[in-house]
């Protein structure tokens, strides 16, 4: 058996964090890391202490609304986005960090991570929005798309 590499390492701890998600579409995680220590973590969800989609159904599956258009018109906050209200929350700077992600962020996450001084985004999921892939490039953020891990934990107990 051989030890993950970082990538790795921090890409399987999105899906984790992603399994907190209470969008019925999505399950999505992110985790801010820099120094290879986790800053904070996020997944995508109703905004703190209001009702969500598994109490109250998705108001996009309602509504007609295709996968990736109108983000707006949802109760869930991105997981980028939490992740990154996390940190400011416990005053943690997010300046010079590494974003992991199970989906390659929308261009409103793409635009916060911009501003939020993250150096590198790194997910299993290609880009598929060019928009946010000219943004990153012009910001000069990294962007690394590697092979989803291997979700099964291992470990010899």
């Amino acid at each position: 058996m051989s030890r993950p590499s970082w990538d790795d390492y921090f890409l399987k701890m999105t899906m984790l964090v992603a399994e907190r998600s209470t969008c019925l579409r999505h399950h999505v995680g992110a985790v801010l890391v820099r120094d290879r220590r986790v800053l904070a973590t996020g997944y995508n969800g109703a905004a703190r202490g209001q009702k969500d989609c598994l109490e109250l159904g998705c108001l996009r599956d309602e509504q007609g609304i295709e996968s990736g258009t109108r983000h707006e018109v949802c109760r869930a906050i991105h997981a980028e986005q939490n992740a990154i209200i996390q940190a400011s929350l416990h005053g943690v700077s997010t300046a010079g960090a590494t974003m992991y992600c199970t989906h390659s962020p929308c261009l409103i996450c793409a635009k916060i991570i911009v501003n939020a001084g993250i150096e590198r985004v790194v997910s299993f999921n290609e880009y598929s929005d060019k928009n946010t892939s000219d943004l990153f490039r012009e910001a000069g953020i990294r962007i690394d798309v590697c092979p989803m891990p291997d979700p099964v934990i291992t470990f010899k107990a």
